[in-house]
């Protein structure tokens, strides 16, 4: 072996504890686990075949050339949907389930500490960050204040909202028998009319492909501007550059 010796990484396993989303002390830190990695991934494919099938069930094409008996198009786009809807409700489930027994780190789209002395002022931080009126942000771990803010309003109260009125919709058509009518039917209690649940969970689509495209934005953003990696949904560990 040669006379240089290797410099070693060290690498914190931390879990953390509720709400630590203080500076890490090293210079890789382990935040997302497996479970929160492989959810994101289907939860984002879901989400694309979701959006692109629910627009066209909204606004569908206002004709097709040839025998309408040869065509199923439709059949097939509200299969995908379908399809993707269970997919993404029941990886929404097992997300929650994954929030009670993973680190600190998977609560935080479920949970934003409002109640946490110095969270308002760390959101201000976080906003002047954003809108490019402070030159530098402070390092946090998992998400700043600002976006978990954003994935709590934006991504997991309209995945919700999402959910319920997709299956109270899809309830019309299994009827008042099915098991989703039994557990979202409720829905129509506050929207009776069904053209209103319609006119909601499209609006809920575009509520979600602006998350996106402002989610997408923030990360690169974060990796160019910022201390933080953005490949930490990939491998899970966090680089924090100076």
């Amino acid at each position: 072996m040669s006379g240089n010796t290797t410099p070693v990484l060290t690498v914190l396993r931390s879990v953390g504890t509720a709400g630590n989303n203080h500076n890490a002390d090293g210079d890789v830190v382990y935040v997302y686990e497996m479970p929160v990695r492989l959810w994101h991934w289907i939860n984002a494919a879901a989400t694309v075949v979701l959006a692109l099938t629910g627009y066209f069930i909204g606004s569908a094409v206002p004709t097709m050339p040839g025998e309408a008996s040869d065509k199923f198009l439709f059949g097939y786009i509200r299969f995908a949907h379908f399809s993707a809807g269970y997919v993404l409700s029941v990886g929404f489930l097992l997300r929650i389930y994954w929030a009670i027994m993973g680190n600190s780190y998977a609560k935080e789209i479920f949970c934003v500490p409002i109640w946490r002395r110095g969270f308002l002022d760390e959101l201000w931080q976080a906003i002047r960050w954003y809108a490019f009126l402070s030159a530098r942000s402070k390092k946090t771990v998992g998400h700043n204040p600002a976006a978990q803010l954003m994935m709590f309003s934006m991504f997991t109260l309209t995945t919700a909202f999402m959910i319920a009125t997709g299956f109270a919709l899809y309830a019309q058509g299994s009827g008042g028998e099915s098991w989703q009518f039994s557990l979202f039917g409720w829905v129509f209690a506050i929207l009776p009319n069904s053209q209103d649940v319609h006119t909601s969970h499209h609006l809920g689509l575009w509520v979600i492909v602006t998350f996106v495209l402002i989610h997408i934005y923030a990360a690169i953003r974060e990796d160019i501007m910022s201390r933080r990696s953005i490949s930490a949904m990939i491998s899970g560990e966090r680089d924090l550059r100076d």
